[in-house]
C-alpha cells in the first residue's frame, strides 16, 4: 500500500510540473501565433519542425520504451556500476548515431521537406528546407534526453523528466518576447535548438549525483546493447508508423488552403495537453508497476492495476471531451486570436479541435495499453496495431478530405484510434483473461452522466448568462473561467454522488 501510495505521489508530482510545462506550452503556441498567425510562415516552420524531429522522435520513442526495464535488469544483476557503463556506453553508441543522422538529414534536407510537405514551393519550400537545417542539433540534443532519461526513470528519479518542460518553454517565451521578430521566423528554429539544449542540461546534475562519470569508450560487444537492439526493434517500427500518420496528415494539409497545417498542429497541440499532463503521468508510473506484476506472474494485480487505471483515465478525458467540444472555439477565440491570428484561423483550428476531441477517450486509454503489453515485453502487438492505425487513418483522410479539408484529416485521426483501442482492448482480453470490463462500462456511465450535467451547467452559465455581460475579452475570460470552475465543481459533487471509486484514489493522494 506504501509503495502505490508513493507511486501515486509520483505520479502526481509529474502531472504537476507537466501541467505548469503545458500551461507555459500553450502560452508559447499563443505567443507564435500571435507574432506569425496561422499562414505561410507558421505552416513552413512547423513541417521543418516535424522535418527536424521526425527521424529522432521514432527512435527516441522506441528508447524511451526500452532502455528502463533494461536499465533495471542490470541493476538487479550487476549493480549501479554495471548499470553506469551500459549508460556510458549507450550515450556514446545514441551520439554516433545521431550525428550521422542530423548529417543525412542535412544533406538530404530538400528530399524530405519534398515528401512531408509536397505542397511547398518555390520561396517557401526554400525557406522549409533552411529552417530543417537549422534545426538539425536538436536531433542529437534529443538522443541524449531520452537516454538519461531512462536511465535516471529506471532508478526511480522522476523529478529532471517531470521538469524538464518548464526550461524548455521559458527559453522560447524569453525568446518570443524579446528576440524574435514577425518577420523572421529563422530566429524561431534557432531558440528552438536552444530550448532543446536545455532538457539535456536539467537531466545532468541528477545523472551526476548517481556518482556517474562520462568516459569515450564504446562497446559493441555488450550483451546488452544486443537484448536492446532486439526489444527496440518492433518499437521502432511501431514509432515509426506512428511518424508516417503525421506526414501523411502533413502532407495533405500542405495542398489545402493556407493555413491548415498550422491549424492542425495548434488544434492536436490544445487536445495532446489532455493527454500529456494526466494520462502520460499516470502511465509513466504505472508501468513499473505492470512490469513488476508481470514479472512475479501476479495476474490479478495486474488486472487490478490495469482497471484502475483505466477508470482513472476516463474520470480525466471524458469531462475533457465534453468541455473542448463545447468550449472549444471560445477558448480558441480567447487565447489566440489577436493581432496575425484573425477569424478565419480561428474557425480552423476550433474545427480542427472538435473533430481531434472525438478521438481524445481512445488515443488516452491506447496509451495505457501499449504500456500494459509493453510491461509483458510484447513489442509486437503495439506495432502490428499502430500499422492498422496508419492503414485506417489513410483511407479515412481520402475519404473524408474530399468534402471536410482539414477538419477530415483530424476526424479520420480520432477515428483510427477509436478503432484501434478496441482492437488492443480484445487482444489484452485473449491473453490475461476477463478485464473488469464490466465495472469500467459501469464506471464510464457515471462520469458521462456527470460530465454530461456538466456540461448543461457550463452552457447555461457562460452562454447564456455570460450573454448578458459586457462584449469584452477579460470579461469573457473571467466568465469562461468562472463558468468551468462551477462545472468542474459539479462533476466531481456528481461523481462523489455516483460514488465513482477512482475520485477517492486521486482525493487521497497528497
Amino acid at each position: 500500500m506504501e509503495k502505490k501510495n508513493n507511486l501515486a505521489k509520483s505520479a502526481t508530482m509529474i502531472a504537476l510540473f507537466t501541467l505548469i510545462s503545458k500551461g507555459m506550452g500553450f502560452l508559447r503556441e499563443i505567443m507564435i501565433a500571435y507574432k506569425y498567425g496561422s499562414g505561410m510562415k507558421t505552416d513552413t516552420y512547423f513541417a521543418a519542425m516535424t522535418a527536424t524531429v521526425l527521424i529522432m522522435g521514432t527512435i527516441g520513442a522506441a528508447l524511451n520504451t526500452t532502455l528502463i526495464p533494461i536499465f533495471s535488469e542490470i541493476r538487479a544483476k550487476g549493480g549501479k556500476n554495471a548499470q553506469k557503463i551500459y549508460l556510458n556506453n549507450m550515450l556514446n553508441i545514441v551520439f554516433l548515431i545521431t550525428v550521422a543522422i542530423a548529417i543525412f538529414g542535412y544533406i538530404f534536407s530538400p528530399l524530405i521537406i519534398k515528401v512531408l510537405a509536397k505542397g511547398f514551393e518555390g520561396e517557401q519550400f526554400d525557406l522549409a528546407v533552411k529552417l530543417n537545417r537549422i534545426g538539425m542539433p536538436i536531433v542529437i540534443l534529443l538522443g541524449f534526453t531520452y537516454v538519461l532519461s531512462g536511465y535516471l526513470q529506471s532508478n526511480e528519479i522522476f523529478g529532471p523528466h517531470a521538469i524538464m518542460g518548464i526550461p524548455y518553454n521559458l527559453v522560447f517565451l524569453m525568446g518570443l518576447l524579446f528576440f524574435v521578430s514577425s518577420k523572421n521566423i529563422q530566429t524561431l528554429m534557432v531558440i528552438s535548438v536552444l530550448a532543446t539544449l536545455t532538457q539535456v542540461l536539467i537531466q545532468v546534475p541528477a545523472v551526476l549525483n548517481t556518482k556517474y562519470r562520462y568516459k569515450p569508450r564504446v562497446n559493441l560487444k555488450d550483451p546488452y546493447l544486443k537484448k536492446a537492439l532486439i526489444l527496440v526493434m518492433p518499437v521502432l517500427l511501431g514509432s515509426a508508423v506512428s511518424q508516417i500518420n503525421v506526414i501523411i496528415d502533413k502532407t495533405l494539409a500542405s495542398e489545402l488552403v493556407e493555413g491548415s497545417m498550422s491549424a492542425l498542429v495548434y488544434a492536436s497541440r490544445i487536445n495532446e495537453m489532455i493527454i500529456s499532463v494526466f494520462v502520460a503521468a499516470i502511465a509513466t508510473v504505472v508501468f513499473p508497476m505492470l512490469s513488476k506484476a508481470f514479472s512475479n506472474q501476479d495476474i490479478k494485480e495486474i488486472r487490478a492495476i490495469f482497471k484502475k487505471g483505466v477508470n482513472i483515465i476516463l474520470l480525466i478525458t471524458v469531462p475533457a471531451t465534453v468541455g473542448i467540444m463545447l468550449l472549444g472555439e471560445d477558448l480558441v477565440r480567447i487565447f489566440f486570436e489577436r493581432k496575425a491570428f484573425d477569424a478565419r484561423a480561428t474557425m480552423m483550428t476550433s474545427g480542427a479541435l472538435f473533430y481531434y476531441s472525438i478521438g481524445l477517450i481512445a488515443s488516452a486509454l491506447r496509451l495505457m495499453l501499449n504500456k500494459m503489453f509493453y510491461s509483458f515485453q510484447d513489442t509486437r502487438t503495439p506495432m502490428i496495431n499502430g500499422a492498422i492505425a496508419v492503414i485506417i487513418n489513410v483511407i479515412l483522410n481520402l475519404f473524408f478530405i474530399r468534402f471536410m479539408g482539414h477538419t477530415g484529416l483530424a476526424l479520420a485521426t480520432s477515428l483510427s484510434a477509436i478503432v484501434t483501442t478496441i482492437l488492443l482492448f480484445i487482444d489484452l482480453r485473449s491473453r490475461i483473461g476477463k478485464l473488469g470490463l464490466t465495472k469500467i462500462a459501469l464506471t464510464f456511465i457515471k462520469v458521462s452522466i456527470s460530465s454530461a450535467i456538466m456540461g448543461v451547467v457550463v452552457y447555461l452559465l457562460y452562454f447564456k448568462v455570460g450573454a448578458l455581460l459586457p462584449d469584452k475579452t477579460i470579461v469573457e475570460l473571467l466568465s469562461l473561467i468562472v463558468s468551468v470552475a462551477i462545472g468542474m465543481i459539479t462533476y466531481f459533487l456528481l461523481c462523489i454522488i455516483l460514488k465513482v471509486e477512482e475520485l477517492g484514489l486521486v482525493l487521497k493522494i497528497k
